[in-house]
């Protein structure tokens, strides 16, 4: 466990932080020191994130943005330095599974949409706070099992924008190294969120049961604790690598 203060005089940028893994990590950030900034298109999400993170005596700002258009990116960055002085931490959880399609009946449209916002959406905010990070700095891009296993979900789009986002991790840490910028990958597993809360308890404990080793759906709290390890300096030797936060589903 990290100590308080870990992130004091430090700020960090969470998108899709209104609800779920990214209020999660926004908590967890903030609880450590951070000044942190709370990124969505929900307002009253975001406003509700950061009064939790107020009540506690944390430091927080709530601003709604659509991480698919790159000024809208721009001006939350611009932000965060106007607020706290600098971006130290880029978590990069916004996105969206799309619907369930058929590989052969997919909408273009739905194709584009998924992949606008799950991909696009990260490299748009890599890339703008890359411009203002210090050495030291730290990205942590949110993908998910489904990059690299199968649920038999006919999520085409949702697969293959997750996967690329191992790539652009990739690429970006092997870019940024030697300005001292980590980037790395988590890889969820099955947890609590707005797509799985219509999921019965019966459908829950055979998922449990045929997929998860460790016998229990993921905890938010899982994800923030590997989240805020990657962001400190207790991971300054780790870069470009995709982390599962799984309970075991890639050995089953």
């Amino acid at each position: 466990m990290l100590p308080d203060g870990t992130f004091a005089e430090k700020s960090a940028i969470v998108t899709g932080g209104g609800s779920g893994l990214g209020r999660a990590i926004a908590l967890e950030l903030a609880r450590l020191g951070a000044g942190v900034v709370i990124a969505g298109r929900r307002q009253e999400a975001l406003d509700e994130t950061a009064a939790l993170i107020t009540e506690k005596g944390g430091k927080a700002h709530a601003q709604a943005t659509d991480v698919r258009e790159p000024e809208a990116v721009d001006a939350l960055v611009a932000a965060a330095v106007e607020r706290f002085g600098s971006v130290d931490v880029l978590v990069n959880n916004a996105g969206d599974g799309g619907e369930y399609h058929p590989a052969t009946e997919d909408p273009p449209e739905h194709f584009r949409r998924v992949v606008d916002l799950n991909l696009m959406g990260s490299y748009w905010m890599a890339q703008a706070a890359g411009r203002v990070m210090r050495p030291g700095s730290s990205v942590i891009n949110i993908s998910s099992v489904m990059a690299l296993t199968t649920a038999k979900m006919r999520a085409a789009a949702y697969s293959s924008a997750k996967a690329a986002i191992l790539g652009l991790t990739r690429d970006l840490a092997a870019q940024w190294g030697e300005k001292g910028i980590r980037v790395n990958a988590l890889v969820p597993g099955t947890f609590p969120s707005e797509q799985t809360a219509h999921y019965s308890e019966n459908y829950k404990a055979k998922v449990i049961e045929a997929r998860i080793p460790i016998g229990r759906l993921g905890d938010p709290e899982d994800i923030a604790a590997t989240a805020v390890f990657l962001a400190s300096d207790a991971s300054s030797y780790i870069t470009g690598v995709t982390l599962p936060v799984d309970g075991g589903v890639l050995i089953t």
